[in-house]
């Protein structure tokens, strides 16, 4: 099925490409996609991306209230803190982690280490004089 769908999305891109749906075209378009090597994908990295997707769908939510509250409840304390990357991640699925951290306003990817950290910086609220007093006297 895996085939058919990227035969699809070849096709697909060279139709938006050539805008021509003459016959020798199409004719054309089929064999250049079934010319083009394949990439052969394992089943735990298309469960992996699928996840990632459904990930960016829950992110965009979390986007637009974190927006909303820094507008509201000005954040004045920044971290950069090391994030570990999942295991077996191909370059595809780094960059989809990448896009999904940074796409929330609160955070940002500085550097991706290639022994699987991600460098991330991230703004927070500062606590209040009362969090401060709680948490130093330990009645928190």
């Amino acid at each position: 099925m895996i085939g058919y769908l990227d035969l699809l999305l070849r096709l697909t891109i060279w139709f938006l490409l050539t805008a021509d749906l003459s016959l020798a075209n199409i004719v054309i378009g089929v064999s250049v996609a079934l010319l083009l090597p394949r990439s052969y994908t394992s089943l735990a990295v298309l469960k992996d991306l699928l996840r990632i997707l459904g990930e960016i769908i829950i992110a965009i939510p979390k986007a637009y209230f974190e927006a909303f509250e820094m507008m509201f409840r000005p954040h004045g304390r920044e971290d950069i803190i090391m994030e570990r990357a999942k295991p077996r991640r191909t370059p595809g699925l780094i960059f989809l982690d990448i896009f999904l951290i940074t796409f929330t306003p609160k955070t940002i990817v500085l550097k991706y280490h290639e022994d699987g950290w991600y460098e991330v910086h991230r703004v927070r609220r500062r606590r209040g004089k009362r969090e401060e007093a709680r948490v130093k006297g330990g009645t928190g």
